[in-house]
């Protein structure tokens, strides 16, 4: 892959390369990283399943990475919920004492927590936060966001009508894993096993095989199982472009990945800046290339960066690491395997040799001999038929066929060579160092210096200088005594030197001077900024200017807990919408795929005298706002918005707003946020279980909650069409006619599942559980709790089904029958059953796998 059309520019952007474990900070910064990402092992970041580091290790780390003139990010990256907050605020302090360079964060409340505690802790909005515009930005640039991690679904051209519209500081990630759901919006994990995603849990479903059905009969896709499992990012050859959209920092995924991975991808990415910087062809060698898929690689694209290609994004042939293509078995033997070689290949790498189609399981082993025409060949071979031996039993040979294509997932003489870039104990990469240098007969010999890490020394002789009888001080002496930096991290980058008359110094003075300036440029370069922080709990503070914390009367809460508990219903086609207005449900909610429908049901709701809401889509992209506009004029009652940027524009404009679940609201300070904002209620975010609804409930003014308490979760959430995929010929939606309009489709899972998939206004995809899940067993004690707002939520449901949910809710918010009847009634009801999901009091995590 190469770029099409270099253009040089002069502000070289960072290189931001991940971190799990001390070997990985190592790799990344001897490899050219100008900043690192990593997360605690106290919890809070998106990659709980990485080493991660301790908090004590934070002083020594950022220590080392300042020294080395590297930044250092840490990911508090997921949703904390209220009793957690003040376990937060203790380590946000311990965060800006210690230099911490910035905080990653997706939850609202955080965001606000840290800013209150230290305004001068730098906030990134991680791209869990799922902001992919720039009108989504602006709200959350008054939490005092600095940078944003923008969304791996925007083209160049969608990065580039942002930056044009903000000020914001953009960042994008340009190699690693793809998430085939928007960040921040996956539910997957949560809803099928309790390992939320957005508390780092992800247990990876999407690269699980999935049958397609398609009106009610299975579709026969050959080697086309992994139907949710995207190839992996690679944009070096893009850069070029990045940096003209306004990127200021290209981010490398994989915290969870080997230190060698990080070696190797980020000296890559930083030999590709420099020819992008430089005005050169960005254009990586086919070695190159081969080196890093050896990494890691399920298949290298760029992404959505070049638009929607949703048949070269999810291929859909596998969903493991692949390495490098090695070739195609052209016999086997009893002791050997014959391959027509695609690729370099010597003893002691490793291969695996695809599966089958029935089973899918793949077989795989280190070689022990490669050879042809019978001798052995000691170096490494890349064309040709070649024989591969494997040791004994490694390999079933007899499994194995003519055709079959190898993979080479393993290179150990790769790995011994990026391991040694960082495992030496020599520095690889320096820091660079400026100097002046005044010398003048009769005056002290001075030295001021400043290193691109931003540390500074000054020092002089005690003795003035004399003047020379023999070898006086020139420039070049200085540079090489001065430059002699030995196994400091330090090298001389230029010296400035201002001599006057013939003045001369000792050599062994220059070395002393030299070993002071040393001393000072490390000790400088240590030395953690001067940052404001609140005195008293900023979280005491913020909570008490929430009503019921200290303004409220007693009198908002009796007014709340007097209310009527009201059912609302949120529909998802005209035919459901009438039924539930001839159930007698007079507060609707309507979710359409096409919104040319939104006309007719504001009409049928009002003619019922029925209040109606209209739900907008999960994501707002550049070029789209107009569908703001467009559900603006059907004048509904109301609006549920589902993104920063909806929330903006229909407060501004007095319409009635609830915030829906897809805004995250997990503790009181998001929901106070987003009320302040103009917010009427806020919906409570699906990844909260019972315990962890009830402490949102109590830590929030219940009139400002509305809890669903029956739906199928949403659980991917894409902007890879599935129907474009693999029902048309077409790549994007604007050349794939559409299939979504005429087929019903479901995912079938391992289990035997069926999921429903549906097509948004957007051409986005969701993916709804199979099992509606209730929230019945809950209810009494939100009740007891002041919550008052409730909604159930229609998916595929028959008129039957739907009078019954509705009668059974209704009857339960009356007091009129137990939760218990509601959940056994709903299981029996329905053909697939029904789930506690999210609200079950005690999960099994490990229950999706």
């Amino acid at each position: 892959m190469t770029s099409a059309s270099p253009k040089s520019t002069s502000n070289r952007p960072e290189l931001l390369a991940p971190a799990g474990d001390w070997d990985c900070v190592r790799a990344a910064v001897e490899n050219g990283a100008n900043a690192i990402y990593f997360g605690l092992d106290c919890g809070f970041n998106a990659r709980a399943r990485a080493a991660n580091f301790d908090p004590d290790d934070l002083p020594d780390l950022m220590d080392f990475m300042h020294r080395r003139g590297v930044k250092g990010y840490v990911t508090l990256n997921t949703l904390a919920f209220p009793s957690e907050l003040k376990v937060v605020e203790p380590l946000i302090r311990r965060l800006a004492e210690t230099g911490v360079d910035a905080v990653l964060v997706q939850d609202i409340g955080l965001a606000r927590l840290i800013r209150a505690t230290c305004p001068d802790l730098p906030i990134h909005a991680s791209t869990q936060m799922t902001l992919t515009s720039a009108e989504c930005i602006e709200v959350a640039a008054e939490l005092g966001i600095e940078r944003v991690v923008l969304a791996r679904e925007l083209s160049i051209k969608e990065i580039s009508s942002i930056n044009a519209k903000t000020d914001m500081p953009l960042e994008a990630f340009v190699h690693g894993a793809l998430c085939v759901a928007y960040s921040g919006q996956c539910l997957t994990s949560e809803s099928l096993g309790g390992r939320s995603a957005n508390r780092g849990q992800c247990a990876q479903a999407c690269r699980l095989p999935y049958d397609l059905i398609c009106d009610g009969e299975d579709v026969e896709l050959g080697d086309v199982k992994y139907l949710l499992s995207p190839q992996d990012l690679a944009a070096y050859a893009l850069i070029p472009d990045l940096m003209d959209a306004g990127i200021c920092s290209l981010k490398i995924e994989g915290r969870l990945k080997q230190p060698e991975y990080v070696a190797n991808i980020t000296r890559h990415y930083d030999e590709a800046i420099t020819a992008a910087v430089n005005g050169q062809l960005v254009q990586l060698s086919e070695q190159s290339v081969r080196e890093m898929e050896l990494s890691f690689s399920r298949g290298f694209s760029p992404g959505w960066f070049s638009g929607c290609d949703h048949k070269m994004l999810v291929p859909g042939l596998s969903s493991a690491k692949r390495g490098v293509f090695l070739g195609e078995v052209k016999a086997v033997g009893d002791r050997s395997v014959a391959v027509q070689l695609a690729a370099p290949v010597a003893a002691g790498d490793g291969v695996v040799f695809d599966g089958d189609r029935a089973s899918d399981r793949e077989q795989g082993g280190r070689i022990f001999h490669v050879t042809r025409n019978g001798q052995r060949l000691s170096e490494s071979v890349s064309s040709g038929i070649v024989e591969l031996e494997f040791g004994n039993a490694a390999l079933k040979l007899n499994q194995l066929w003519k055709g079959q294509q190898v993979w080479k997932t393993d290179d150990p003489q790769l790995t011994k060579r990026l391991r040694q870039t960082f495992s030496s104990g020599k520095p690889q990469r320096r820091v660079a160092v400026d100097l002046k240098v005044s010398a003048a007969i009769g005056e002290p010999l001075r030295i001021e210096g400043s290193s691109e890490n931003g540390a500074t020394c000054r020092v002089e002789s005690e003795s003035p200088l004399e003047e020379a009888r023999q070898h006086p001080l020139t420039e070049d002496v200085l540079k090489e005594q001065l430059g002699r930096l030995g196994k400091t991290v330090f090298e001389l980058r230029n010296l400035e030197a201002t001599i006057e008359g013939s003045p001369m110094i000792p050599l062994s003075v220059l070395g002393g001077l030299r070993r002071e300036m040393i001393q000072q440029l490390e000790d400088s370069s240590a030395i953690p900024p001067t940052r404001r922080i609140a005195d008293a709990s900023a979280l005491t503070a913020l909570r008490f200017t929430m009503p019921g914390r200290g303004v409220a009367t007693s009198t908002d809460q009796e007014t709340q807990a007097s209310r009527t508990p009201e059912l609302r219903v949120l529909c998802r086609s005209l035919a459901q919408l009438q039924h539930v207005l001839d159930a007698d449900v007079r507060s609707v909610m309507v979710d359409f795929q096409d919104i040319r429908a939104y006309r007719e049901a504001v009409a049928t709701a009002h003619t019922a005298s029925a209040e109606i809401f209209i739900a907008t889509p999960r994501i707002q992209k550049p070029g789209e706002f107009g569908i703001f506009k467009a559900l603006q004029k059907h004048a509904a009652d109301g609006i549920l918005v589902r993104n920063l940027a909806g929330l903006r524009h229909y407060t501004s404009a007095g319409i009635r707003v609830v915030a829906d679940f897809s805004l995250n609201i997990a503790n009181d300070l998001t929901a106070q946020f987003l009320i302040d904002q103009g917010a009427e209620r806020v919906t409570a975010s699906y990844d909260l279980n019972r315990e962890q609804l009830l402490d949102l409930v109590e830590a929030t003014p219940p009139s400002w909650m509305e809890v669903v308490i029956h739906q199928h979760m949403p659980m991917f959430h894409m902007e890879h069409c599935v129907f474009c995929a693999v029902l048309s010929p077409g790549t994007n939606k604007h050349n794939c006619g559409r299939p979504c309009d005429d087929h019903v489709v479901q995912l079938r899972d391992r289990v035997g599942m069926e999921h429903p998939l549906t097509a948004d206004v957007g051409c986005r995809n969701t993916l709804f559980n199979a099992v509606p899940q209730s929230g019945a067993e809950a209810v009494p004690q939100l009740l007891k709790a002041g919550v008052r707002d409730f909604r159930i939520e229609i998916l595929n449901s028959s008129p039957t089904e739907i009078s019954t949910i509705i009668s059974l809710y209704r009857s339960l918010l009356a007091g009129t029958v137990s939760a218990g009847r509601v959940w056994s009634e709903l299981k029996a009801s329905n053909r697939v059953g029904v789930t506690r999901g999210t609200l079950e009091e005690r999960r099994d995590p490990m229950a999706i796998l």
